[in-house]
């Protein structure tokens, strides 16, 4: 559900804003509203949000260089100075840069220098001011000229990939068919040391880098949230409004009413003017705070990702947690994957820090789910346990012919009927939703036609599934769907628009009808997806496990060893095919039912997503610290 809101208007004193602005960041409940031109983000602020930017960025590259199990220096100081910790930062990356520039320049130049063998430049130098001058060559041995071994004293040294390396002496430069080669003053062995002691640079300096992030990283995160701090106050001075000759500033903002008490002893502490009213559900500038039990709140990430509700709408949360769930454990369609996915959750949730908890949560919950699912399916691993178990064969002694009739209602082939009669639930809960929510927002009148095809769609829907549970004969189900079509059509044909010539309303009401047809048959065939995706995995994990057993069963005629190393092969294809199956089948379980819920239950259920969220003026630096 949405908290409700309370709005503020402030009327304060010029000379008393600074103070009033800091007590009421101290309170940190109150949602500063923009104005309705937006905020007008002027070069200083710019600056301090690309300073936000870069500082973010070298935190995360500052956590990189401390070890796992090594924790930063938690004696922040208060009146460090973060623009010289950041200049200090970057001149150790600087530094640690050009050590790996050298590194790099000095292991090619080894490699190059390495057919050479152990020279010395001096004494090179030394024969050439005696007349024998030593030129260094390369080319392909095709193309090596033997005349040159009496004619220039040449002298083959080694290969290098596909060049043959040679030397010659003679008394003058002399002038061939061949690349030149300019020998490093220092040989390979020479260069090998000095690649050895760059190396050790680079490890005493990967040291200090780390040392330095061990002391320095609780300062710098502090550093950026006073630069945060700091941007959130420019906002909030941005969308004040200085009136009666800049004398006196007007801001407006909203608090949730829960929250009202402590906002009150706030400015009633305070020498200025303020009035607070609720909310207006039409006012866009709302911010949107969502308030819903543990279940539904595992899953407000999800409404998060497509946006927040308008203040007037409903929250989908606590309706797409439920069929979420559902749908995810259909597309899974495997016990033992549940039960994977509920171990992993329960391992990762004490190893990952506290804002990943709440995810972890999710994950178990939706494990369960599968695993539930997966039992209804009868598949465990890939294995049909109906079939491995004999349970048809059990139900039908327990129960007779009404055994099999349980088996086959369950069955993985008829989950497509399943999936959907879930569909056809589903978007009939959000057309009923819709109209609940537009009569309470546009009143009974304006919302005639909406629920003319409420009743019309739901209403058969509820006729039909009473006409095949036995409750209704045909006949009566045929006078049932008469009726509810009569009333429907007043609203969808007649009514939809009661200030509208009703021809108009005729024909604006066959084009609905054409979309709705066409829009709902698609809608609810899109639920297929469910059980395509849980026979998909299904028949994937079978395969894995016929490869497994056809290739341990090949094995294990080998004598000896034969039965065991069946058993690993078994082992290790089964291992290795799951996984993947596991990874595809979560990839997919996530992305088709988000679809099914942002696009045919949002769309029927007409929720817009572009609200606000409640982001209250709160200094984060003193959050942190608590």
């Amino acid at each position: 559900m949405i908290a409700k809101m309370n709005k503020y208007t402030f009327l304060v004193y010029h000379k008393q804003y600074a103070t009033f602005l800091e007590h009421l960041r101290d309170v940190g409940m109150v949602h500063i509203a923009e104005k309705d031109e937006g905020v007008v983000e002027n070069e200083q602020l710019r600056n301090r949000m690309q300073m936000s930017a870069r500082i973010q960025k070298s935190i995360e590259d500052i956590k990189t260089y401390i070890p796992a199990n090594a924790k930063p220096n938690k004696n922040g100081d208060d009146k460090i100075d973060g623009e010289l910790l950041l200049q200090q930062y970057d001149q150790l990356i600087a530094t640690k840069q050009q050590l790996l520039q050298q590194q790099s320049t000095i292991s090619k130049e080894a490699e190059r220098m390495e057919v050479w063998g152990i020279y010395n430049s001096e004494r090179i130098s030394a024969l050439a001011d005696n007349g024998y001058i030593i030129q260094c060559w390369s080319c392909n041995p095709s193309k090596f000229d033997q005349e040159w071994v009496t004619k220039y004293n040449a002298m083959p040294i080694g290969q290098t990939g596909t060049a043959l390396c040679f030397a010659t002496v003679s008394n003058a430069p002399i002038m061939i068919e061949a690349d030149i080669v300019t020998l490093n003053n220092r040989n390979a062995q020479q260069l090998r040391e000095d690649l050895a002691n760059v190396d050790a640079q680079i490890d005493a300096h990967e040291n200090l880098i780390q040392e330095w992030a061990i002391n320095n990283l609780v300062n710098i995160e502090r550093y950026a949230l006073q630069i945060e701090d700091n941007i959130e106050w420019q906002r909030v001075e941005i969308n004040t409004t200085a009136v009666a000759n800049n004398k006196a500033m007007l801001l407006e903002g909203y608090a949730p009413v829960e929250n009202s008490e402590e906002v009150k002893q706030m400015l009633d502490k305070e020498d200025i003017y303020y009035e607070v009213s609720l909310a207006d559900t039409e006012d866009a500038k709302t911010p949107i705070k969502l308030k819903n039990g543990r279940f539904a709140k595992m899953y407000e990430v999800l409404t998060n990702m497509y946006g927040m509700p308008d203040y007037g709408e409903f929250d989908p949360t606590p309706i797409l947690a439920p069929f979420f769930s559902i749908f995810f454990g259909l597309c899974m369609g495997d016990a033992g994957y549940g039960l994977m996915l509920i171990l992993l959750g329960f391992v990762l949730k004490n190893k990952l820090g506290a804002s990943m908890r709440g995810m972890m949560n999710l994950v178990i919950t939706l494990g369960v789910f599968t695993t539930f699912m997966g039992a209804m399916l009868g598949t465990f691993f890939g294995f049909d346990f109906f079939k491995e178990l004999d349970i048809q064969d059990k139900l039908i002694s327990l129960f007779g012919s009404e055994g099999k009739t349980i088996v086959a209602g369950i069955s993985l082939h008829n989950s497509m009927l399943l999936a959907l009669c879930i569909g056809v639930v589903h978007i009939s809960l959000a057309m009923v939703i819709k109209t609940i929510g537009q009569i309470m927002r546009y009143g009974f009148k304006n919302s005639l036609s909406t629920l003319g095809w409420t009743i019309l769609i739901v209403g058969s829907v509820i006729i039909a599934t009473l006409m095949i549970c036995g409750v209704l004969t045909s006949e009566a189900s045929k006078w049932a769907f008469i009726i509810i079509a009569a009333i429907a059509a007043i609203g969808i044909y007649l009514l939809n628009n009661i200030k509208r010539n009703p021809l108009i309303n005729i024909g604006a009401g066959l084009y609905d009808t054409y979309n709705m047809a066409t829009g709902l048959l698609g809608d609810v065939l899109s639920y297929i997806r469910l059980y395509a995706l849980g026979l998909a995995g299904g028949l994937l994990g079978g395969a894995f496990n016929d490869l497994a057993s056809m290739a341990s069963g090949g094995l294990s005629s080998i004598p000896g060893v034969g039965i065991v190393l069946g058993a690993i092969v078994y082992g290790l294809i089964f291992l290795f095919g799951h996984t993947l199956n596991i990874a595809l089948s979560c990839l997919s379980a996530f992305v088709h039912p988000l679809r099914l819920s942002f696009v045919e239950y949002f769309k029927n259920v007409g929720y817009l997503g572009s609200g606000v969220a409640y982001k209250p003026f709160v200094s984060k630096e003193n959050q942190n610290r608590k």
